[in-house]
């Protein structure tokens, strides 16, 4: 009998990797479409003039500058600096406060109780290790405070993408789906006994181009998990990958022609921390 053992992770290797496809393409591009979702999460925490606010994996700064307008104190951190001098950009064109810093989803900057609440839309589901994002997340807010997440259901499109994607594409051995975090009983299980109060609801964004191609197109020239993706399909597996993607896009829009609207289903996720 023979046993075959299958080495962890290097979890500091795959977080490298994902910091160079994070930063290749334009993902500000794609932020931009999806800013709904920001506003409609920072509805959902009820953020208060005057809070402390962080948003973790801010990208661009879509909630953090949601937030501000509603009068908070906010932060946003990020690993990639071109994405957060954009978002100096746009807070400045916005009349915002917004500071913008460097700073890892797994090892927040801050000390333990500093925020009235934290938010990540998009953000700390694609962090390597899973445990630890969400224990950074609980960490660094005061007790009774909140804690707003947006992510992606793995039923939805978005998840569906991810899955065709990696179908191509396989990701590295061993780390766990970022799909993961759109469930909530896996939500409850990383954040455990941190958390007094967790509640979930499902929310649908649409996705709006003049053609299924066109939304292909767009992904694979400004998203940086599908840009790679194709790069790493090489010359004779990127029009099957482009191929895939479209059919996808065509079953979700019901149609194989004209402007496609596709119902993308994400999480609402509020949780209380524990006192």
């Amino acid at each position: 009998m023979s046993s075959t053992t299958i080495d962890a992770p290097d979890l500091s290797a795959v977080k490298q990797r994902q910091q160079v496809m994070w930063a290749s393409g334009d993902f500000h591009a794609v932020a931009t479409l999806i800013q709904p979702v920001a506003e409609t999460l920072v509805e959902a925490v009820d953020v208060q003039a005057g809070w402390s606010v962080l948003d973790v994996a801010t990208g661009s700064g879509n909630a953090a500058i949601a937030a501000a307008r509603c009068g908070a104190d906010v932060i946003g951190i990020d690993y990639v600096p071109a994405l957060l001098e954009r978002g100096r950009r746009r807070a400045e064109a916005e009349g915002v406060q917004v500071e913008l810093v460097e700073g890892d989803a797994e090892a927040i900057p801050f000390v333990d109780r500093s925020f009235d609440a934290v938010l990540s839309v998009f953000g700390s589901m694609f962090a390597p290790d899973q445990k630890k994002a969400a224990g950074e997340l609980a960490r660094v807010v005061r007790p009774g405070g909140r804690i707003g997440l947006a992510t992606w259901r793995p039923d939805g499109f978005i998840g569906e993408m991810l899955k065709v994607v990696t179908a191509h594409v396989p990701p590295p051995a061993g780390v766990a789906s970022p799909l993961l975090w759109g469930s909530e009983s896996h939500l409850r299980e990383l954040f455990g006994d941190t958390i007094s109060e967790l509640r979930t609801t499902e929310r649908t964004f649409r996705f709006r181009f003049r053609s299924a191609e066109e939304l292909v197109a767009y992904f694979r020239t400004y998203y940086g998990p599908t840009l790679k993706a194709f790069e790493a399909a090489g010359a004779d597996g990127r029009d099957g990958l482009f191929t895939d993607l479209v059919a996808l896009v065509e079953r979700y829009a019901g149609t194989s022609s004209g402007p496609v609207a596709i119902p993308s289903t994400w999480l609402e996720t509020v949780a209380i921390r524990s006192t």
